[in-house]
């Protein structure tokens, strides 16, 4: 059993602390992952602040790591000691459902095991990654490309695949018309990938401050969402839209961007409901959709894609110490674009 430094929070309203943790001895198909970077997440922090339900403290949040193998079980085939890895938002599932079978254990039918604020499969709470080790099921690690910094690789497993999914899934190409709706960790990973899938891309934000960052990372187009003849003037214009904001919009508005047969998918998880009027929906036959993450096979296939475009996050690498002032950086949109936590300042 190995005891790793962590950071965790004792309430939602509580500063993150130091604390030791303990990851199990290494089952026969496990790996053991010496963390050397953790992304934080949006999800991060509405989880730690309790916003999403129910939370078992204290809690160490962390689903965008990246490190290397330090030890593996005696059957494991796929990693050696050494390899460079990362571990997303999810460690386990049932592998047995229909989804699972078809690879997209993230939609597993007995819920699948999340890296933190879960129950792994011997009962006990899953911890993550602002810790300095992990231990996790092979099948659920990926195999980070050489050419992409582990810094960098980390925001990959969420950002990266959370907006890859979808674009991936309604078949974001050349002669599609993409916007993204925000210009955040997510909604920047958004506009470089669906810029290499080789759809025109326009990023919708509330303001213009963030448009010579937009236009460098592959967008076309840059509005305003602030400014009313912006929606005026969109009318009907996108077969895709990404919603990668968590917090309330008016999901009417968006919707009226659509051309016919166009799609608004939403990746951004706002604590409160959303609603709309259907009429927006029929009258041109569009669709609202959601869309999480993305099952292992086609999380690799995005590190792939990514390490082949040359794709990779604007971070900010920070220490231990600094995750409460990320915290409300994140919160008051002062971050570019994400923040990553060098875990060997724990």
């Amino acid at each position: 059993m190995v005891i790793a430094k962590a950071r965790a929070v004792d309430g939602p309203d509580k500063p993150f602390r130091a604390a030791e943790i303990k990851r199990r001895d290494l089952d026969l198909h496990d790996v053991l992952i010496e963390i050397k970077y953790a992304g934080i997440c949006h999800s991060d922090i509405h989880t730690a602040h309790g916003e999403w339900g129910p939370v078992n403290y204290p809690l160490v949040p962390g689903h965008e790591i990246a490190g290397i193998v330090a030890d593996v079980g005696a059957k494991v085939t796929k990693y050696k000691i050494g390899d460079r890895v990362g571990v997303g938002c999810m460690v386990d599932s049932c592998g047995e459902c229909e989804n699972c079978l078809k690879g997209e254990e993230q939609y597993c039918l007995k819920g699948n095991i999340q890296t933190y604020a879960g129950i792994d499969k011997y009962g006990e709470p899953t911890q993550g990654g602002y810790s300095t080790h992990v231990v996790v099921q092979e099948n659920f690690v990926l195999k980070i490309p050489d050419n992409i910094e582990l810094d960098q690789a980390a925001p990959l497993l969420c950002a990266g695949i959370t907006t890859y999914s979808p674009l991936n899934h309604w078949k974001a190409a050349q002669g599609k018309r993409v916007a993204v709706v925000g210009m955040g960790g997510l909604g920047h990973m958004a506009v470089q990938i669906a810029h290499a899938m080789g759809a025109e891309v326009t990023v919708l934000s509330q303001t213009l401050k963030k448009k010579e960052d937009g236009l460098q990372l592959g967008a076309d187009h840059y509005y305003a969402t602030s400014n009313p003849e912006t929606f005026e003037k969109l009318n009907g214009t996108f077969d895709l839209i990404i919603n990668t904001v968590s917090a309330k919009i008016n999901l009417d508005a968006y919707l009226s961007l659509l051309t016919l047969d166009g799609t608004l998918v939403n990746v951004g998880a706002p604590a409160e409901p959303l609603s709309l009027n259907v009429f927006n929906l029929i009258g041109h036959r569009r669709s609202f959709a959601g869309s999480m993450i993305g099952g292992i096979r086609e999380t690799q296939e995005m590190l792939d894609f990514c390490a082949k475009h040359k794709i990779v996050p604007k971070i900010e690498v920070i220490s231990a110490e600094q995750i409460d002032e990320a915290y409300k950086r994140v919160l008051a949109s002062d971050v570019k674009y994400r923040f990553v936590i060098d875990v060997s300042t724990m």
